[in-house]
């Protein structure tokens, strides 16, 4: 057998990539869907949609590479991880489109929770501070919401899941998900390594609708819908993905992903760190009986703000073009961008806010502005880091990067000063897809164990700090002023 499989399913596109025993993504194939916005805050994708694409891609990369199923030693799948999925397990027909990670109108529910106390709650038995960001009460509003289904949900007619679990079910028939993911529901615990029964009874949570949580990398079930048998063998979330195709598998090692969104994940070992900052604490993957835990901070807009001046704006034809445009000037000419289009993630946890541009004079242009929006990637990123730092003890030595904007080696170079850390860019940035290919390969003996993976990890390119001291708090000042302006827009 030449290749894993990897499924990498993104918030605005489907991707299958075929990985060696080396760890090189030989091909790959792609698919953008559909982005539903019904009303402002809503953020939907068509699960049917998710899984056609998904599927078109796999079988597409698969010809491109002239390989059959019996090339393929396993599948592995990596998701966008909070994205909220409800089907009847009879026909695996969708109730309704997926609720994305990106969306917010379970805002209010989540107040709601905190005013009578829970967050506390909450937080200690799943990591998780409370906001709309996660599945929980996307689960709690389409329960609510849709004509009869917390009733069939309690006859055990309808299945959530994340969407791994909606992928699985597709190409398996089982109702599975993986530590990591559960992790992410609001209705995990993570001390126990099981759903909790309280939470569940808060949100009125059928036991029934939850699916069964297996290891992260191990056979969960075969689809012959590839031209032959295939085993399942890997499930991860895209952020625990792309850390262990990042190869970060020790205490200290910490990866950055520059996607739609920003997220930062510092490995903390096997037993779970508890943050006094508004970070979360998630389980990252399990191999066999073993769990590791991470300290996440999750930025809901960076990849996503550069689309918003593709799409938005047209200050720029395709998402490439921003660096240059940023280059045209020297600086950011004394503009801040705050890109709380949909709130903003860690460590604020402010649904209210709203993006803003602040400092514009006559004087500022289209460069300006372009950099001023790349710069608000990093500063996010500076932020999360300082209170990862303060949760853990731990002072950072490099912080890996990936994902699309990890390409651009000016948002690069600044993320090195203003962290004042080395930036290390791996010579593939395909980490999530890797990742995925990873747990599934280790299952099936394609990868003999994480030394492996470790060896098969290079350094591409690496950012060292040079800015001064000064000029960093300097930045770093406006910043805060520019964020505190935006915070709780909407309550005013």
């Amino acid at each position: 057998m030449r290749y894993v499989l990897a499924l990498d399913q993104g918030t605005t596109s489907s991707r299958a990539l075929l990985v060696d025993r080396a760890g090189t993504v030989r091909f790959a194939a792609q698919r953008e869907f559909t982005q539903h916005y019904p009303q402002p805050g809503w953020v939907e994708h068509d699960p049917l949609e998710l899984w056609s694409t998904q599927l078109e891609v796999a079988l597409e990369v698969m010809a491109s590479a002239g390989a059959g199923a019996g090339d393929i030693a396993a599948i592995g799948i990596a998701n966008q991880r909070e994205t909220t999925v409800l089907w009847e397990r009879a026909t695996g027909r969708p109730l309704a489109n997926a609720i994305v990670w990106q969306d917010r109108r379970t805002a209010d529910r989540c107040e709601a929770l905190r005013a009578r106390g829970l967050e506390p709650l909450f937080q200690e038995r799943t990591g998780l501070v409370l906001d709309p960001y996660f599945s929980g009460t996307k689960l709690q509003w389409l329960l609510d919401t849709l004509p009869g289904a917390r009733a069939r949900a309690e006859r055990g007619e309808l299945l959530f899941g994340t969407v791994d679990s909606w992928l699985t079910f597709q190409l398996t028939g089982q109702h599975l998900t993986d530590p990591g993911n559960a992790s992410r529901t609001l209705l995990f615990n993570l001390h126990t390594g099981a759903w909790d029964e309280e939470l569940l009874e808060l949100l009125r949570i059928p036991w029934a609708v939850l699916p069964r949580v297996v290891a992260s990398s191990g056979v969960v079930g075969s689809t012959r819908l590839l031209g032959g048998e295939i085993p399942v063998a890997g499930l991860a979330g895209d952020q625990q993905a792309a850390t262990f195709g990042q190869a970060c598998l020790e205490p200290g090692m910490a990866k950055n992903t520059y996607g739609t969104g920003c997220f930062l994940l510092l490995n903390t070992g096997g037993q779970p760190t508890p943050s006094r900052n508004r970070l979360l604490t998630t389980t990252l993957w399990q191999l066999g009986g073993r769990p590791a835990y991470a300290l996440e901070g999750s930025v809901f807009m960076a990849g996503a703000a550069v689309q918003w001046l593709r799409d938005g704006l047209g200050l720029i034809a395709s998402a490439s073009e921003v660096e240059a445009l940023a280059r045209t000037v020297p600086d950011n000419g004394g503009v801040y961008h705050v890109p709380a289009f949909t709130g903003l993630g860690a460590p604020y946890w402010d649904a209210e806010a709203r993006g803003a541009f602040f400092g514009l004079t006559r004087g500022n242009g289209k460069g300006h502005i372009a950099r001023a929006v790349l710069e608000a990637i990093a500063y996010q990123t500076a932020e999360v880091l300082g209170a990862m730092e303060a949760d853990s003890g731990l002072r950072l030595k490099e912080l890996r990067v990936d994902g699309g904007a990890a390409r651009n080696d000016l948002l690069m170079q600044f993320q090195a000063d203003l962290l004042d850390v080395s930036v290390v860019r791996p010579e593939s940035t395909e980490t999530t897809a890797l990742g995925a290919a990873y747990l599934a390969g280790l299952a099936v003996g394609f990868w003999t164990g994480t030394d492996q993976i470790a060896r098969n990890w290079r350094a591409g390119k690496r950012f060292e700090p040079s800015m001064a001291a000064g000029e960093r708090e300097a930045l770093l000042g406006g910043w805060r002023r520019a964020v505190a302006r935006t915070r709780g827009w909407l309550a005013r």
